[in-house]
């Protein structure tokens, strides 16, 4: 008769401990310690498993590296994100809220694979027929696509063993189970040697395995947090379900960079890729409105143009509030009082409210400049622009620092018709070498007090 013990296990970092405690001590949160019940007959069929993948060592200079080691999925924006398509041997791990698209997306891809590769997708949501409705309702009709419902991770390895797919998808991670573990589907012994089964499986068959996985209350993939350290790539889907764009963000990635995303539209027929999201983040501008100031932000080599809302009204309580959607808070509070200080704007007395219109989140310090302008522009109740645009990141001083890539932002603008830019004054020098058109003003500013002057009388 196998052994049985219990053990806490942390579902954040995968701690183990003898007894509850209301800290973890691997990882320091609160109130993640499971019990779980752990037999050793599991732990001796995992590490016999280890044992039987190792295959060996090799010198670098025998290996080979085929000539195309990428596969396309037919979406440019997730082959963008994947730093040009997925790699063979891979483990990509896709997460995101119920409903946001994981399963739409993954199924997608399917009918573009399918025409040069043969593709296994593994679900333990959903039965084959159920998957198939699905196929139909997003087109999907390549015979190269085999469909399976199962839970069992080693009846789905041996499958893949005997008949070596050329891709792989999980759908999703926490339903998986191996056998040789007592707890339920979803713990977290379940979901980290699940993972470490398929991981051994693709590394050894030099298949790309694409797994999907839930999320928790607070956003993070559901299980411990060595899931996303055990696989290659993860991407996470970002998005309002009652909106219809969706965003797409490599999280970590050993093969691409992580600065890349992906905009998606979520249509009736399954996800469509928005390949111009400035125009997209954009459509619907009032004009003439104060408060409002567009900025030019990096993800990755694109140039994204987003509209910046500012509101200021006067507040009717002791403390004023302050409240950002899309803008890190502490960084707004940082330039309200560098309004207050460097301009003489008196802001004690407002609540102040700042939000990036279409769901886009910016992290990058170049949008100080134009959430500044929209802040002014509210309390003054005087209109940037419809036809201007701002960047720049501002120091404590009130000083504007120069900032990167500042050629590709001002030809984005000139491209969607804007006609005043206003730039870092360090950042002149890159932008004289473009042919802009004869409208396009360029202003380079030294500090928030020029730049105020500049689009606002």
């Amino acid at each position: 008769m196998a052994k049985v013990r219990k053990a806490y296990i942390c579902t954040e970092c995968g701690h183990e401990s003898l007894r509850w405690q209301g800290q973890c001590p691997g990882c320091g949160e609160w109130n993640t310690l499971n019990e779980e019940i752990i037999s050793q007959v599991a732990q001796a069929a995992c590490a016999t498993s280890v044992s039987r993948s190792f295959a060996g060592a090799k010198r670098l200079d025998e290996i080979t590296q085929d000539s195309e080691i990428r596969y396309k999925t037919g979406l440019a924006e997730l082959d963008r994100v994947l730093g040009g398509g997925i790699v063979k041997g891979s483990v990509v791990l896709l997460g995101g809220d119920p409903g946001i698209g994981k399963s739409t997306i993954l199924l997608q891809i399917c009918e573009y694979l399918g025409a040069d590769h043969s593709v296994l997708y593994v679900s333990g949501e959903e039965s084959c027929r159920q998957i198939k409705l699905r196929a139909g309702r997003l087109g999907v009709t390549t015979p190269s696509l085999s469909v399976m419902s199962e839970i069992d991770v080693e009846s789905v390895v041996e499958y893949i063993r005997s008949e070596k797919p050329d891709i792989v998808m999980i759908d999703s991670i926490q339903t998986m189970t191996l056998s040789a573990i007592s707890s339920a589907a979803g713990s977290v012994p379940q979901v980290r040697e699940c993972t470490s089964a398929l991981l051994r499986c693709a590394k050894s068959l030099d298949i790309p395995i694409l797994i999907v996985g839930h999320v928790n209350k607070d956003g993070a993939i559901a299980g411990p947090k060595v899931l996303e350290h055990i696989v290659d790539t993860v991407l996470y889907f970002e998005g309002e379900r009652n909106l219809s764009y969706r965003i797409l963000r490599a999280v970590k990635n050993r093969f691409g960079s992580t600065n890349e995303i992906g905009v998606f539209e979520m249509l009736d027929v399954g996800l469509s890729q928005v390949e111009n999201p400035s125009e997209m983040l954009l459509a619907g501008r009032p004009k003439g409105v104060p408060g409002t100031c567009v900025a030019c932000v990096m993800e990755g080599s694109r140039p994204i143009l987003a509209e910046i809302q500012g509101l200021v009204s006067k507040t009717v309580f002791g403390n004023p509030r302050r409240m950002s959607t899309g803008v890190d808070y502490n960084r707004i509070s940082m330039l309200l009082a560098v309004l207050e200080k460097r301009c003489g704007f008196f802001l004690g007395t407002y609540d102040a409210y700042v939000n990036v219109v279409g769901g886009l989140r910016l992290d990058e310090p170049a949008a100080d400049l134009s959430v500044a302008l929209s802040i002014v522009s509210s309390l003054k109740d005087t209109a940037v622009g419809d036809s201007t645009i701002a960047f720049g990141e501002i120091g404590l001083s009130g000083e504007i620092r120069g900032v990167g890539h500042s050629a590709s932002r001002v030809a984005e603008a000139a491209r969607l018709g804007f006609e005043k830019c206003i730039v870092p004054y360090h950042n002149l020098k890159s932008i004289e070498k473009l042919k802009l058109p004869d409208n396009v003003q360029i202003i380079g500013v030294r500090n928030i007090r020029e730049a105020i002057a500049a689009v606002i009388v």
